[in-house]
């Protein structure tokens, strides 16, 4: 399935109370999590609008789910594919509360093409696209900022740590640099080619940015991972809630960056964390269409949740007010 580009997203409904409760039975811990983890902002379906407005071209969009659905989804939609965690996670690892899981093992999921760009529920598409955003050939477009990692005690940092590990027990960082010289010293990184240049005298990868927007992937990369650690990726999928020990989706982003397999490609969104503070922001550019992609990131659990998330949804329904054909 070479000319074909498939879109992966997860999605769970954190108000839904068979959830919670599962999720109650598993976790002894339940009512100390962070409310903003799981909370819905209810605009899913403009996710669907975008696809259907601004990337027509898409073949199908798997949509992996616990095994809730949004109220307003046509399930029968030619494009469209329901997945649950069963149907592609082994059975003895169930219920997963934990997208690490369910990240590391998208590959199985059945008929996706081998070209896919992977998205959270957060990230939307806000202005017209075409494959070749996505990928050049079979190759997919990315940016290889170098990073260094900086302890902090979160586990986003035990994660990149451990899936950089991984990239730097099977591959020499200067040897990469001298084979895919371009791709990491591209001009279309901007300014942030600075940090390719301030952190080339480390003999190894010291951490690669994210810009924590939709990521274009191949199948190949995540077989590739698979046949070298197999048992790391699989000590990750039977966790049912984050470890520090978890491997993220990122380490096949960077095992990409490493194989030179990727093409460079100019900033292609934003990330922004919604909080009464930024709303405006948001608004501006959503409405404004100001960024090929968005990531509107739920990290403040005292905001004003309902007032927000109205005014991201008027928003989302200023520029896409039509019912998708993925609504019944």
């Amino acid at each position: 399935m070479k000319d074909v580009i498939d879109f992966v997203i997860l999605w769970v409904d954190g108000n839904d109370p068979k959830w919670l409760e599962e999720k109650a039975k598993w976790d002894p811990n339940a009512q100390k999590g962070s409310v903003n983890r799981y909370r819905d902002w209810d605009n899913l379906k403009y996710w669907f609008r975008a696809v259907e407005n601004f990337t027509p071209w898409v073949r199908k969009i798997h949509l992996v789910t616990w095994g809730h659905l949004p109220s307003f989804l046509n399930e029968n939609h030619s494009k469209l594919n329901i997945v649950k965690h069963s149907d592609f996670l082994p059975q003895e690892v169930l219920p997963v509360f934990s997208c690490n899981p369910l990240e590391l093992n998208m590959h199985r999921i059945k008929d996706l093409s081998d070209k896919f760009v992977f998205f959270n529920d957060d990230m939307f598409i806000l202005q017209r696209l075409k494959p070749e955003f996505f990928f050049r050939g079979d190759l997919p477009c990315d940016r290889a900022v170098f990073n260094s990692l900086i302890p902090n005690g979160e586990d986003l940092y035990y994660f990149r740590s451990n899936d950089m590990a991984v990239v730097n027990r099977f591959f020499d960082k200067r040897t990469c640099v001298k084979k895919h010289f371009g791709k990491y010293y591209s001009l279309k990184y901007g300014a942030d080619l600075y940090r390719n240049i301030a952190l080339y005298p480390w003999g190894q990868f010291t951490g690669f940015y994210d810009d924590h927007l939709p990521i274009a992937y191949n199948k190949k990369a995540f077989d590739e991972v698979w046949s070298k650690v197999d048992s790391e990726l699989s000590l990750t999928t039977t966790h049912k809630f984050r470890a520090k020990d978890d491997l993220t989706n990122w380490v096949f982003r960077y095992w990409q960056y490493a194989s030179g397999e990727f093409v460079p490609c100019k900033k292609r969104g934003q990330f922004v964390e919604i909080n009464d503070g930024s709303i405006a922001q948001v608004e501006e550019l959503i409405r404004g269409k100001k960024a090929p992609m968005v990531c509107l990131n739920d990290s403040d659990p005292d905001m004003d949740f309902d007032s927000l998330k109205k005014r991201v949804i008027d928003a989302f329904d200023s520029i896409l007010p039509q019912k998708s054909s993925f609504e019944v």
